[in-house]
């Protein structure tokens, strides 16, 4: 059971999600976010929460960082882009329910304070950054905690930001 509103981009996006859970949902329509849209999420996340789940693409990152850069406090949910893309067509409305349930299921919380945890040399020292499979080794990673894929320095970013512990990160090492 979902408490928190989801944020999501389309109407495509809300027949995908309501698939798989009930829950209220909040439209962005891609970038066009209205004063009023950004009111709506605000007094939701006041209220009950926000949940961002916006498209694995550049442009639903960009989104969930104008949302965030506006409104504290949001959760994020990450879907793996080979889960939500059809055809070619990368979305959240290309998702099964059982994906979209597993990437509401790790969901994740901003942390409040600034940590400084994890550093270039994490990365460096666990392929992540700097090899030939660095690209395919955070995609892995990003799924299996849950932060979902991003480029060396939005994923290290994640790491500190999204309350990822040390112990969390070796383990899902192991696993890859």
């Amino acid at each position: 059971m979902i408490k928190e509103v989801i944020v999501v981009e389309g109407r495509d996006d809300v027949i995908a999600v309501k698939r798989a859970i009930d829950a209220e949902m909040i439209i962005t329509h891609g970038f066009g976010i209205t004063e009023d849209t950004y009111k709506r999420i605000a007094f939701a996340q006041k209220r009950k929460g926000v949940i961002i789940f916006t498209d694995p693409d550049h442009a639903g990152e960009r989104i969930r960082k104008n949302i965030v850069k506006r409104i504290k406090g949001c959760k994020h949910a990450f879907l793996p882009r080979e889960q939500a893309t059809k055809n070619g067509d990368i979305g959240i409305e290309n998702a099964s329910p059982e994906n979209i349930i597993a990437a509401l299921n790790k969901v994740r919380s901003e942390s409040k304070e600034k940590r400084d945890e994890f550093k270039q040399i994490d990365l460096i020292k666990n392929d992540l950054v700097g090899s030939n499979e660095a690209s395919n080794r955070r995609d892995a990673l990003g799924k299996i905690l849950g932060i979902g894929y991003a480029n060396a320095k939005q994923f290290l970013n994640r790491l500190n930001h999204y309350g990822i512990t040390r112990e969390e990160f070796e383990e899902g090492l192991k696993k890859l």
